[in-house]
């Protein structure tokens, strides 16, 4: 039986433990918290940890000898833990080198990369230092409508674009003034669209790519409130989204493929694990707006679950260079994941409630339940204040999918709240409309 090192306790964690359970494999988990409960249950050891910690890891997978590591966040990527697994184990590892990770961990790094090679789907941008600050607020009344970055990463938390989170040039001056203390900014033109991720399997010498998912960062109905890691997400059953025309699909593909290609001849080393690519479908083309080096969180979700075949058989084809081997497809169903999150969340969460799901149904092949910020205790199922319990309904439709979500939902007790609107036909119907009335302009 195949012994797996999986580094991570969220609720894309959560899915991959369960994937490689369902292939036949063993689960030794290293995460943030013992008591994570889907890893509990499915893992045969969880030990808690600073996973972004590289002589921590190595440790553990000293006394594991797993046959494979799976590294699930990005702080631990960022931090050389696969660097440091290879330098002294040697385990084949499913996520890229610390180097390659830079393609997520540096939006500076990312967008030079792109001029250099010139890759299509770029936006106008330019870098601020605390040296070159000053001049950023000419650069702001330059671009009009922007987007302003922190360099690293955030958890999430660094992207702010004026005329949502950012209500004036003042405003955006003084943001980037705080965020310029701790690292490059990077000031992005304002691209107007509709935003979708692909995310792309890489072995060093081979890509698959998987299907487009659209997640939803706001917090509350109907897109408004703050952003958050992402409320949910969905994928369709043509392996399209319904805004999406096959041009856009081929686009985000084409450019996946370029960037692995770009980093491996600059870093010189292979890139094995996912390729996230995040972009926005304008009325004319596609823009790359962000890169993660890992599954994203919730779209892992909407993509592992449709996979035909062993995922634990693909991770190791992806970590040992047998790609091009692997015959990689997904059922045609799609997904809609909608997570659960306290209440209050994300500004001011609540914390340390319990919550039931004695009610829930429980997992099948049409429903799936992932745990992320969530503990056993004494008390039962308590909520740490992030995003807590991911629901996830394949379904012939999306509408579909979303309903089963929603009934599923109506059995969890506790002080929670969710996105009703994802996956529903109103919201879709906008999201088409949206991209097609842009369409008209250009």
């Amino acid at each position: 039986m195949t012994k797996v090192l999986l580094v991570g306790a969220d609720g894309r964690s959560d899915c991959i433990a369960d994937a490689i359970v369902r292939g036949g494999g063993t689960v030794h988990a290293l995460a943030t918290v013992k008591d994570h409960p889907g890893l509990r249950r499915k893992a045969a050891e969880v030990r808690s940890c600073v996973v972004a910690d590289p002589e921590t890891v190595v440790a553990f997978a000293r006394a594991v000898r797993p046959d494979l590591v799976v590294v699930a966040p990005e702080d631990p990527l960022a931090r050389g833990v696969v660097d440091a697994i290879q330098r002294d184990l040697g385990t084949p590892c499913v996520g890229p080198t610390r180097a390659l990770a830079r393609i997520e961990s540096s939006k500076s790094f990312t967008r030079a990369l792109l001029d250099r090679h010139d890759i299509p789907g770029r936006i106008a941008h330019r870098v601020f230092t605390a040296e070159t600050v000053d001049g950023i607020e000419a650069y702001f009344r330059e671009l009009g409508a922007f987007v302003v970055k922190a360099d690293g990463l955030m958890g999430g938390k660094g992207v702010k674009v004026f005329g949502d989170q950012l209500t004036s040039i003042e405003e955006s001056v003084a943001y980037a003034r705080s965020l310029v203390t701790k690292g490059p900014v990077v000031v992005e033109e304002k691209i107007e669209g509709e935003e979708f991720s692909l995310q792309s399997l890489c072995d060093g010498a081979s890509i698959v790519h998987t299907i487009p998912v659209q997640d939803h960062k706001r917090a509350y109905e109907g897109d408004t409130g703050p952003n958050t890691g992402g409320m949910g997400s969905y994928s369709a059953e043509d392996h399209a989204l319904p805004f999406l025309r096959p041009q856009h699909v081929a686009a985000a593909r084409e450019i996946n493929a370029r960037v692995v290609k770009a980093l491996q001849d600059e870093v010189g080393e292979p890139y094995r694990g996912v390729l996230y690519g995040g972009f926005m479908a304008t009325g004319r083309d596609v823009r790359l707006l962000e890169y993660n080096a890992r599954f994203g969180d919730p779209e892992a979700m909407n993509v592992i679950p449709l996979l035909e075949g062993n995922f634990l058989d693909l991770c190791l084809a992806i970590a040992t260079g047998r790609l091009a081997s692997t015959n990689v497809t997904f059922r045609r169903q799609a997904t809609v994941c909608k997570y659960l999150v306290p209440r209050g969340y994300p500004d001011a969460p609540v914390k340390n409630e319990t919550i039931s799901l004695a009610s829930l149904p429980s997992s099948t092949d049409a429903l799936r339940v992932y745990f992320a910020a969530v503990q056993d205790t004494e008390r039962g199922l308590v909520m740490t204040g992030s995003r807590a319990v991911a629901v996830v309904a394949l379904a012939d439709s999306i509408s579909r999918a979303a309903e089963l979500a929603e009934q599923a939902i109506a059995g969890v007790d506790g002080p929670v709240e969710h996105r009703r609107d994802i996956g529903m036909p109103v919201l879709l119907a906008r999201r088409v409309e949206h991209l097609a009335t842009l369409s008209a302009r250009t």
